[in-house]
């Protein structure tokens, strides 16, 4: 039987999986081949297993939730200030590690690689089934082989929650883009308590509910019809309320969760309060004084949100981006204003760009054979930078994945 016959016979869900399956190869070789020259780190030793090397830095917070929980006392620094801890790893991810090893007795380390490699390969399937919806078929494989080799997609293979969230929420915009807002209740709800997304999430259904609203004239919706996803966007929102709400009555403070959070922040720019929209503005100043050295930290603030805000138009609005329709957007518009209203920049952004893979089906529009063969070369290529900057321990390393 040819090859192409027998690529045709597998099916599509067949053909997905291969890619996937390749795309983690791909990134289980560049792992290994790091793991194999890491150093003794606070985590391992010299040249750890491939389990122990993807289990390193918030991969212990997480076997700290599965094993401790959460304090019901704040951990304090020497200055009186909220310290790390376990209250900024929410307990989806962590609990599903856990019950996979009380069934089949695995250690941590494997358990929560065999998790997040599960949820990659169906979050992979459901991301297909996403692209076909504003996509031809040609194109929608393609943006599976982006979305594969992905120049983050190495978190998705090691102790992280981010597959895991991937998949909940590939699936609850699929629900969405297909009006299914009561089956996707339950999922949205799983993914609150995965990552925080709720309230992202919750903005992009007020942006849908909208959209529906102001076109009712062409597409017959009634009110009737807009209670559903407005409802689901109240829900979000509550959800995504829920664990500082949860933090607060074991804690007893009403700002343990962002307290936690923010203290991952200090060390850039000290203890403080969280003020929406300021974190990118702080950061951009912090890194063009300290990182740079660059007089006016101030200007370069101000400037870096401009220029970041408008190549984030840009792109929503450019010819590939509008193949994504306009849900699609709207969700990639929602993540992008959640992160600049409450995130510090710093090396872990990266990661928190993961939520924003329908773009790839954007990067997959144009059809030149160089430009795809390139494209894969280079998330590749940014693949080994991402590993050797974030993931791989160098002595005190200040650049957290």
């Amino acid at each position: 039987m040819r090859l192409p016959d027998l690529w045709h016979r597998l099916g599509w869900w067949g053909r997905v999986l291969v890619i996937a399956a390749a795309g983690r190869l791909i990134t289980t070789a560049l792992l290994l081949a790091f793991a194999n020259a890491q150093p003794a780190n606070a985590w391992t030793g010299a040249s750890p297993s491939y389990p122990d090397f993807a289990s390193m830095w918030d991969g212990r917070w997480y076997q700290i939730v599965a094993f401790a929980g959460y304090p019901s006392e704040l951990p304090l620094t020497a200055d009186g200030h909220v310290g790390e801890n376990a209250w900024a790893f929410m307990p989806v991810y962590p609990a599903v590690v856990r019950v996979l090893m009380g069934l089949t007795g695995l250690d941590w380390a494997v358990a929560a690689v065999i998790v997040s490699v599960l949820a990659t390969l169906a979050a992979t399937l459901v991301f297909y089934r996403l692209m076909l919806l504003v996509l031809d078929e040609s194109t929608a494989l393609f943006s599976v082989v982006l979305f594969s080799v992905a120049p983050l997609s190495p978190i998705l293979q090691v102790a992280y929650a981010e597959s895991l969230n991937l998949l909940l929420l590939a699936s609850a915009l699929y629900l969405v883009l297909t009006r299914r807002y009561l089956a996707a209740l339950p999922v949205v709800t799983v993914m609150c308590f995965t990552r925080p997304s709720g309230l992202a999430f919750s903005l992009f259904l007020v942006l849908h509910v909208l959209v529906r609203w102001i076109r009712r004239g062409s597409t017959g919706d009634s009110v009737r019809d807009i209670v559903p996803p407005f409802a689901l966007a109240v829900a979000s929102g509550l959800f995504g309320l829920a664990w500082p709400a949860i933090a607060w009555g074991v804690t007893g403070s009403l700002t343990a969760y962002t307290d936690t959070e923010l203290a991952w922040r200090s060390a850039y720019i000290g203890h403080g309060h969280l003020v929406p929209f300021a974190p990118w503005y702080q950061g951009l100043s912090w890194w063009a004084t300290h990182g740079l050295g660059l007089p006016g930290s101030a200007w370069w603030g101000i400037l870096g949100v401009a220029v970041l805000v408008a190549l984030a138009t840009l792109g929503l609005l450019s010819r590939p981006a509008r193949r994504l329709g306009v849900d699609l957007r709207l969700w990639l518009a929602s993540y992008l204003i959640y992160l600049l209203a409450v995130f510090f920049p710093q090396s872990s952004t990266f990661r928190l760009l993961v939520p924003l893979f329908p773009a790839a089906g954007a990067f997959a529009v144009p059809r030149s054979r160089a430009y795809r063969i390139g494209i894969v070369l280079a998330s590749i290529a940014a693949q080994v930078w991402w590993i050797s900057i974030a993931w791989r321990v160098d002595g005190y390393d200040w650049t957290p994945p």
